[in-house]
């Protein structure tokens, strides 16, 4: 798949786009999508909220996580941004 220049998107095609929206790559093809909305940023948050005392801190569950907000993932080609990331600590990519 090619985006509409018939070329695959890269790196520096998310590096140009324009600071309010979110740039993704899959599969070759830039995606962009606003920014989140305050309903979708708090959800995002109250998630996180939840899941930092049990996972990142082990205050009553396993520990041993970090989370993050919003990562940019390099998978292969592809360049993804979740709203909320995690990882075993010991896994945790540099």
């Amino acid at each position: 798949m090619a985006n509409a220049a018939g070329r695959r998107a890269t790196y520096e095609d998310v590096l140009a786009a324009p600071p309010h929206v979110v740039a993704e790559v899959l599969f070759g093809v830039l995606y962009t999508s606003p920014r989140p909305a305050p309903r979708q940023a708090r959800a995002a948050s109250r998630l996180g909220g939840t899941l930092d005392g049990p996972f990142d801190r082990g205050r009553d569950g396993p520990g041993g996580w970090v989370l993050l907000d919003e990562p940019e993932l390099h998978l292969g080609g592809d360049i993804l941004v979740p709203d909320i990331g995690g990882w075993r600590r010991e896994r945790m990519p540099t």
